[in-house]
């Protein structure tokens, strides 16, 4: 039986990969940096299945070029880099990874609410820098128990930070694009955005990157929040105006901000790095063994299934769904 050929971008997990090479000859993209945009469309010439990741834009003019594609696979639940509506013009079924990841990202979301209220991680350089015996100037932080926390983008990670917060005892309140049917069972509030930045201690970004929620936040968001406000965001960098979201820091109009993502990513030389009241993680919402390699095998899944013609189990552009 002659091999479907694949091109891979970025490393895939052992069992992943050995499904894979029994029926696919691959060519894989294991380097950190993104594969060049000529040597993409070399590759891509003949494939019949592409994993893609974030860091590839996927358009009209690089589908072109591909006419042996049949269906295209990521490992994230974002797709923002993927023209959705190329792919269904040309009847490519996208898969992502949704569901697998909830609960770990839901850990690390909540992880950076938490580090931030009791400055975590300024304890430890407080340690670490001999500070300790002096047992003066300690970093206080404040308590989370009858706080309010929002949350914008109310999804099934939203859902699941919720629970996080009510067990710490915090209110919550939400804003999405609809009310959710389920929300008296949740204990959660919807509210409009405005309500929701002028109420919460603590905000928590959630929302997928489109052209709506590019730079949601910016200067006038920040200047609604309360002077004490905790800002976290675990959605996309460029939902936030990293400008706007500097200055405010700077002039103290919020108390601090926790950030799993940046923009640009990676990132190293901002000004933003150097404030006091920040925290930074490497976009590592999924990133735990067990979640990784389910989100594998849930890729890998997807891209034999539409090579396949079959359904994919997790599809983003259902109508053109084997």
């Amino acid at each position: 039986m002659e091999k479907y050929k694949v091109a891979i971008m970025g490393p895939l997990y052992p069992d992943a990969r050995a499904r894979l090479e029994e029926v696919c000859e691959i060519k894989l993209w294991d380097k950190s940096d993104p594969i060049p945009r000529d040597e993409l469309v070399e590759w891509l010439a003949d494939a019949e299945g592409f994993i893609s990741r974030g860091d590839i834009k996927v358009d009209k003019d690089l589908l072109s070029q591909a006419p042996q594609l049949r269906v295209i696979a990521q490992s994230s639940v974002g797709y923002d880099n993927i023209d959705i509506s190329a792919c269904t013009e040309q009847a490519i079924p996208v898969g992502n990874t949704p569901v697998v990841l909830v609960e770990a990202t839901a850990d690390l979301t909540f992880g950076l609410v938490l580090s931030s209220a009791r400055r975590i991680h300024e304890g430890w350089n407080y340690v670490q820098e001999g500070h300790w015996t002096s047992r003066r100037n300690i970093p206080l932080g404040v308590d989370l128990f009858g706080k309010t926390l929002g949350i914008v983008g109310m999804g099934n990670i939203g859902v699941a930070v919720a629970r996080r917060a009510q067990a710490s005892g915090m209110q919550v309140i939400y804003h999405n694009r609809s009310i959710r049917t389920d929300q008296e069972q949740l204990a959660a509030t919807f509210v409009n955005f405005d309500q929701l930045l002028e109420e919460s201690d603590f905000i928590v970004v959630l929302v997928p990157l489109s052209a709506e929620s590019r730079h949601l936040f910016g200067k006038d968001q920040f200047k609604h929040m309360k002077s004490s406000a905790y800002f976290i965001n675990a959605s996309r960098g460029p939902v936030v105006d990293t400008e706007a979201l500097y200055e405010a820091l700077v002039n103290q109009d919020i108390a601090y901000a926790a950030l799993d993502v940046v923009n640009p990513e990676p990132f190293s030389d901002h000004p933003l790095i150097h404030l006091p009241n920040v925290l930074i993680t490497p976009h590592i919402g999924s990133a735990t063994l067990e979640t990784r390699t389910q989100m594998g095998e849930l890729t890998a899944d997807n891209l034999l299934a539409g090579l396949a013609k079959q359904t994919l189990p997790k599809c983003v552009n259902d109508e053109v769904n084997y």
